[in-house]
Order: C-alpha cells, then structure tokens, then sequence
C-alpha cells in the first residue's frame, strides 16, 4: 500500500473517531500560600468541534483516493 493511502486511512479513522470519542480534559483551580497548596481539580470531557471531524474525514477521503489513483 502506498503511503499516501496509508495517511488517508489514518486521517479517515481520526476523522471518525472524533465524532465518537471525547477528549478529557484537566483543570487545576489552587492557591499556593508558603509550603501549603489549597486547591480543587476538575476533571471534564469534551467534543471535539465537528469541523474539525469533517475536515479530516475530507482531507482523509481525498489522501486516500489520490493515493490508490496514483501509479
């Protein structure tokens, strides 16, 4: 398989994983005073935007045509 197709696969995949699968994210709210730390940690999840799944959905399909139409 030629590279190119490889890449658009792999772009195709990330692209539809990313409507699918959230991305976790970490925020540390604390206050440091001397030696002591007060200070509380959130965890959330979220959606990638869905340009940003159709954007590699449509750079993925291109790659991959142009690499299996190229000889």
């Amino acid at each position: 398989m030629k590279m190119l197709s490889i890449i658009g696969a792999l772009l195709l995949v990330l692209g539809v994983l990313s409507f699918i699968v959230p991305v976790p994210q970490r925020e540390d709210h604390s206050v440091k005073i001397g030696d002591a730390k007060i200070g509380v940690e959130t965890q959330t999840s979220k959606m990638l935007p869905p340009a940003v799944g159709i954007v590699l959905v449509g750079a993925g399909a291109l790659a991959l045509v142009a690499g299996l139409r190229k000889k």
